[in-house]
């Protein structure tokens, strides 16, 4: 190493003794300090407001919080991105504190992802409200699914700053506006939210990068209908959306809501020096996977090893994982290696994750912030807004989705500390995306953030959300129009579920939607987890995805316990299982026909031709794996589920055999040339998508009935799609390149997880050609380039 920071100093003294000098390291950079730019407080902030920021240390606001502050008390829908640890939180609270003194009886409504981080910021908010007379009506409070029934009336009585989520807002809010009626199970009586209504000034969107896929496509309708509620009542409501990593926030604020905004984008805030390195673990030697592929050393092992190194060294250290369980292994393994080097330090490490009680999250925080914790391994549950400072280095065990996610797991490195260096390191698992980027740091650490996909016209989400809007307040032909839902409307009134009247369109007597959305996944169809032994409810799952997740024998965790599916009954709605704690994971083995339904766009490259189809995919699970937490395959077990069809959206491309054949894939090698495409492709497609490869599915064939050519599918694993097939279609040559690069960069002989081996393969990933597929891309890539 040649730099000299604290990072690479911490990085040389883990790495002393590896048969290297950089070891697993694949790329090391510093991001360098920025100084501070401040702004006078705006002339319309009253001196009290001034006051008790004064007095929370706040002397003076950085540019960036008055210029989003501006925007708002103007009127202006306004969306602020800038980096962690920059006040957003000042940008939205200047002027609804200012609006709070200065206006008759206003309301704001706040609306975070997770209830955590709306407790957070009521913390804020009291925090900078304490002790002062003049703020004594403001009474924030929580309301959401853990809130008492008592303080939920208080709430909608007393309380002129509410704090929710998506979920709350949807079946417990806006069911309660301006629609008369009888209570319902997830709501108040209806019209106990009017008064609030009316008098509603500001709308907060907080971590607004949060929205995307699906669930933002619901959040973004729900939004829509909580403004439509607000002028319904005589109020028009200003929104601030807020986050550290989203890409032009105006429009993407824009996209949200479905109105214009303006974005804030450049941070003035301080911050002190990063160290950002990427990191591939080894191959196990000895050690074999699926059709004998050889298996790297796990993320969670390597992040176990460093977060044990970082506490030895004293540096206060967050390890992020992508699963509870990830979080319980990788805290036990860092205190397992302490306990033979440093049992001193052994306290010094405990796991953080959703499922903790209130008050072992907020001793845990305490203990995070106060220094009694020095390492702590964590899921996203510490990456949106939990205020957690000073922190030395920051852990990254397999990236984490998106280059959003990744900047905010990364900006938990340094947060406060605007004198001090701090270290991130991400950590690639087993998988073709986490290899490329850690040998294309410019992919990662050279790409903005991403926009976020949503799709709100997607009728299976439109449909639904148009009969709960009409029946909180009947919809005007104007509204129908601005949504863009005319054919939506005609289908739901074929149906006889909506019915014009001279006020407007109102649902058919009995029609009472809002409980058939489940706006986090699907629509409907939900299945029971059950711990069979306890008749204990263990979380729910979409039917859709359930013979994928909780089919017989699947592991099923909740809350840090672990648990076996015995019986999986989807006629009944339920699935059953029982406590264990088995040293092997299972992921399922899922078969897929593809029937091509209408042809949206397509695009010709001489023999190449890429399309954005509406499909019909019929899949069914017909096993699954169980795999060593080394990464070794234990066994495969075959299962008997029944087939499903999910109508959805897909980018495909087809091939003439001829152009194969004269790059040496032949009908002998095209399954599997094809096979093993098509699996990189999945892993790659987060890369120009806000997906997970888990949202989406794939199927390749050296013939396919509908082309009557070699062809390929990606397609979106939602009911009508999510956008992410059309950011595919639309991104398509920079796809098909880094997934090329991917499989051709990456060391095993033949083919492994971190190519073309993909964990949910219904056919064993078998059969798979890597340099097949290779030559598969590259012709890809030249025809894109040069059709002829």
């Amino acid at each position: 190493m040649t730099l000299h920071t604290y990072g690479t100093e911490l990085l040389r003294r883990c790495l002393a003794g590896t048969e290297t000098d950089s070891g697993p390291l694949t790329h090391l950079s510093v991001i360098p300090s920025r100084t501070a730019t401040f702004a006078d407080w705006p002339e319309w902030v009253p001196d009290e407001v001034r006051s008790a920021f004064a007095d929370n240390g706040i002397e003076r606001p950085w540019a960036h919080q008055v210029r989003a502050a501006e925007h708002a008390r103007a009127g202006r829908h306004v969306a602020i991105s800038t980096g962690t640890a920059s006040g957003k939180s000042l940008a939205y609270q200047l002027p609804i504190l200012t609006a709070m003194l200065n206006e008759p009886h206003p309301t704001a409504l706040y609306l975070a992802p997770t209830k955590a981080l709306g407790a957070d910021q009521i913390r804020a908010v009291s925090a900078v409200t304490a002790g002062r007379a003049a703020f004594s009506h403001l009474a924030p409070c929580a309301y959401d699914g853990d809130t008492d029934t008592e303080i939920r009336h208080w709430a909608r009585t007393h309380s002129r700053w509410i704090f929710t989520n998506p979920d709350m807002l949807h079946l417990g809010i806006l069911t309660g506006v301006l629609a008369r009626g009888t209570p319902t199970a997830a709501g108040p009586v209806h019209g106990q939210w009017r008064q609030f209504f009316r008098h509603l000034r500001y709308i907060v969107i907080d971590e607004c990068h949060h929205y995307r896929g699906v669930f933002g496509s619901h959040t973004a309708l729900v939004l829509r209908r909580l403004l439509r509620l607000a002028r319904a009542c005589g109020s028009d409501p200003t929104v601030i959306a807020a986050s550290a990593t989203v890409a032009d926030p105006g429009a993407a604020l824009s996209r949200l809501i479905g109105e214009p905004a303006v974005g804030v984008t450049q941070d003035c805030s301080p911050r002190g020096e990063r160290t950002v390195a990427l990191w591939e673990p080894d191959f196990l030697p000895g050690i074999s996977g699926e059709n004998g592929a050889p298996v790297r050393r796990s993320a969670g092992a390597e992040s176990s090893r460093l977060l044990a190194d970082f506490v030895i060294d004293g540096a206060r250290t967050l390890s992020f994982h992508r699963s509870r369980r990830g979080v319980e292994i990788a805290a036990l393994g860092a205190r397992k290696l302490l306990s033979h080097s440093a049992p001193e330090l052994v306290d010094k490490i405990a796991a953080y994750r959703a499922g903790y009680l209130a008050d072992d999250r907020r001793r845990l925080e305490a203990a995070i912030s106060e220094g009694d914790l020095v390492g702590v391994a964590t899921t996203n549950a510490l990456e949106l807004g939990v205020d957690i400072s000073g922190l030395d280095a920051v852990i990254i065990a397999g990236y984490p989705g998106t280059v959003a996610s990744f900047w905010q797991q990364a900006g938990r490195a340094g947060r406060q500390r605007t004198s001090g260096d701090a270290l991130v390191v991400l950590i690639a698992r087993d998988d073709p995306l986490d290899t490329y980027l850690v040998h294309h740091p410019q992919a990662l650490l050279g790409t903005p953030v991403e926009a976020p996909v949503i799709d709100p016209a997607n009728p299976f989400i439109l449909g639904p959300h148009l009969l709960c809007a009409a029946t909180e307040y009947p919809l005007q032909d104007t509204e129908i129009e601005r949504w863009g839902a005319r054919d939506a409307v005609a289908e739901l009134a074929a149906q006889g579920l909506l019915r014009r009247r001279a006020a407007g369109w109102y649902p058919a007597p009995g029609v009472d939607p809002h409980g058939d959305i489940d706006i986090r996944g699907g629509i409907g169809g939900q299945i029971l987890i059950v711990d069979a032994t306890t008749s204990e409810l263990l979380g729910t799952v979409d039917a859709g995805r359930a013979p994928a997740t909780v089919h017989p024998g699947a592991v099923h965790i909740h809350q840090g316990r672990t648990f076996v599916v015995d019986e999986l009954a989807l006629d009944d709605g339920l699935a059953l299982a029982h406590p264990e704690e088995p040293d092997w994971t299972t992921s399922a083995r899922e078969t897929n026909a593809i029937t091509i339904t209408d042809t949206l766009s397509q695009e010709s490259f001489g023999p190449l031709r890429t399309a954005l189809v509406d499909v019909d995919v019929t899949h069914q699970v017909v096993g699954y794996l169980r795999t060593l937490l080394s990464g070794e395959v234990l066994d495969a077990v075959e299962l008997d589920m029944p087939p499903q069809t999910l109508h959805t959206r897909a980018v495909m491309y087809t091939l003439d055999p001829e152009a194969l054949e004269d790059i040496g894939v032949d009908a002998t090698r095209l399954p599997g040339s094809l096979h093993a495409a098509e699996h990189a492709a999945i892993g790659l497609l987060p890369l120009v998508a806000t997906c997970d490869r888990w949202d989406i599915g794939g199927l390749s064939t050296n013939l396919h009935p509908d082309t009557g050519l070699p062809t390929v599918f990606v397609y979106d694993g939602y009911l009508g799609g999510a956008g992410f097939a059309e950011r595919g279609f639309g991104a398509f040559a920079t796809w098909i390149a880094a997934t090329r690069d991917a499989v051709a960069g990456c060391g095993c002989e033949s083919g492994c997880p971190s190519c073309v081996q993909s964990p949910k393969c219904g056919n064993g990933n078998d059969p798979l050609d890597k340099a097949g597929a290779v030559a598969t891309l590259t012709l890809i890539g030249r025809l894109l380039q040069s059709p002829d």
